[in-house]
């Protein structure tokens, strides 16, 4: 039996590293200060060293949870903790950014006290997405998202509560067999791989599109007793139909699949969350831009996502997001079964 070539070499051509990307799209806006660039790479450096954590978990003793809440009344676990203070750290050195808000922090945290254009950027993260994943060797996930501070804003929340129309970036990070950074900032998707040999994140797709339709969906079934008629209307058709379901338990896993694979991820609203359980912020908005860019549509509730006017810093939201088709499946069953 002859033996398969193992290919040994890599084209140096191919290769792209996110810094010599950024730099390559700074080039093209001679007015450019720099400072945007510099914002993405400390995020890039911060889930460097979340990733090297999270391989390391079980060894270092760092899984299970801290016996402490967030703010929003959730168990942390050790790596929450761990994500967020390395984010806050790589993140509040760099000058162009003024405000960083994170999910496990009460208040946004203001960097500089100033009223200075040269800190015009805020940012906002899910440190650890679906942390609990981390005991069972399951998939975890960063999510960030940019935006640019309003001067005329009287506080921090005022500058932070923005529709997520004016997003100028966003992203998320994948921790599972390889590290993944996907990332738009307004121009497409991009997504890059990183290659720890070298610890640089490396391009691997410059335009990523969602499939327009795939027969699958994700969503925690273990609540459907409690979905409005509309959802539980939409389970049954796609049940019907041959539909097929995958749930990570971790958005950012769930809905980088669904931006590989095609397909719909939900997250209704239920008895005890009635407006939804994830967060407007820093989870709905920056993957809604993620998806969008792709080609893809998301909802919250009857509305597009990106244009809910977030009211408090820790807002929740219900979800409908992924390939254009399925998503409009599911606005279907949700318009013919809405409540009077």
């Amino acid at each position: 039996m002859s033996e398969l070539p193992i290919p040994t070499e890599i084209r140096s051509e191919q290769l792209l590293s996110i810094q010599s990307y950024l730099l390559a799209e700074e080039a093209e806006h001679p007015d450019a200060s720099g400072r945007f660039t510099w914002i993405l790479s400390a995020i890039s450096l911060a889930t460097k060293f979340i990733a090297a954590r999270c391989r390391r978990a079980r060894i270092e003793t760092v899984l299970g949870s801290m016996g402490t809440e967030n703010v929003q009344g959730e168990v942390q676990q050790k790596l929450d903790v761990i994500a967020n203070e390395t984010l806050i750290s790589c993140l509040g050195s760099r000058a162009g950014l003024s405000i960083v808000a994170s999910e496990e922090n009460d208040e946004p945290i203001l960097l500089h006290s100033d009223n200075s254009s040269e800190r015009p950027y805020i940012a906002l993260f899910d440190p650890l997405d679906g942390s609990s994943n981390l005991d069972t060797c399951g998939t975890v996930g960063t999510i960030f998202s940019i935006l640019a501070h309003d001067r005329r804003s009287k506080s921090p929340e005022e500058a932070i509560r923005q529709s997520g129309t004016k997003q100028v970036a966003a992203g998320y990070v994948l921790y599972g067999p390889s590290t993944v950074m996907v990332l738009t900032h307004g121009k497409g998707v991009q997504m890059f791989v990183l290659d720890p040999t070298i610890g640089s994140f490396l391009l691997v797709e410059e335009n990523l599109r969602i499939p327009s339709a795939a027969k699958t969906y994700s969503m925690n079934e273990a609540y459907s007793n409690g979905f409005s008629t509309g959802y539980q209307k939409y389970l049954a058709w796609a049940h019907e139909n041959g539909y097929s379901t995958r749930y990570a338990g971790a958005m950012v896993a769930d809905v980088h699949r669904v931006m590989i694979k095609g397909g719909v991820f939900l997250y209704p609203p239920t008895p005890k969350s009635p407006k939804g359980k994830l967060r407007l912020m820093y989870e709905a908005n920056p993957m809604a831009m993620l998806v969008e860019q792709a080609g893809g549509k998301s909802f919250s509730g009857m509305t597009r996502t990106l244009e809910v006017e977030p009211e408090s810093l820790h807002q929740r939201t219900s979800v409908v997001m992924g390939s254009p088709d399925e998503v409009d499946h599911v606005m279907r069953h949700l318009e013919e079964h809405s409540p009077e």
